[in-house]
């Protein structure tokens, strides 16, 4: 049995979608974007990736009457002391690029030799907006950056993101190697199992 039917995505991200869509499939959950109900994006003023993700998905539960699945997620640098973190997508202003977004981090970084990061997810889930439970599951992947891009896959930082492993950046890595070892995958995973003990 699954543990509900249907759930909102708090997200107006399409790359998102398909992929929580396919980390669902098994529990046969249909997957609504909030654009489709007419919910527009929340604001995200917290200093936290979890404060952001539980907002995001209270506002959607709340205004679609669904359970809701919203993910907060980005790239901290070590020697900025956590910088983009919350404020990846938003790195260099409005409106958002990730290009500017790059330059802006490897600008900050001129002259410092300490190029470790990681990326980290948090995902939270609400069965309802007035849940006093949310599930919550979060994922982390270690890298370093570099100042030159490699790769023309993937999306936001992963030209400059070097995975720690492999050798390859973000943007190089086929998909499904990727998701193995990013930070959204890891919380996509231990999000799934959760739901599967619920099921």
């Amino acid at each position: 049995m699954k543990p509900f039917p249907r759930l909102v995505l708090a997200s107006a991200n399409e790359g998102k979608l398909r992929e929580f869509r396919r980390l669902l499939t098994p529990l046969d959950i249909d997957v609504i974007p909030q654009a489709a109900l007419g919910i527009p994006e929340a604001d995200e003023p917290h200093a936290t990736f979890v404060e952001n993700a539980l907002a995001k998905a209270r506002h959607a539960s709340r205004l679609g009457r669904l359970p809701a699945l919203a993910d907060d997620s980005g790239v901290c640098v070590a020697a900025l002391r956590g910088a983009p973190g919350v404020q990846s997508a938003r790195y260099a202003g409005e409106p958002r690029s990730d290009r500017r977004n790059n330059d802006k981090l490897i600008a900050d970084l001129a002259g410092i030799a300490d190029r470790r990061a990681h990326y980290y997810c948090v995902l939270a889930l609400m069965r309802h907006a007035d849940d006093p439970e949310p599930i919550l599951a979060e994922g982390r992947w270690d890298g370093t950056i570099l100042d030159t891009p490699r790769g023309a896959a993937g999306f936001g930082y992963d030209p400059h993101f070097l995975d720690a492993e492999s050798g390859l950046t973000g943007a190089e890595l086929p998909l499904a190697q990727k998701n193995e070892r990013s930070h959204r995958g890891k919380a996509m995973r231990a999000l799934l199992a959760r739901l599967e003990t619920e099921s």
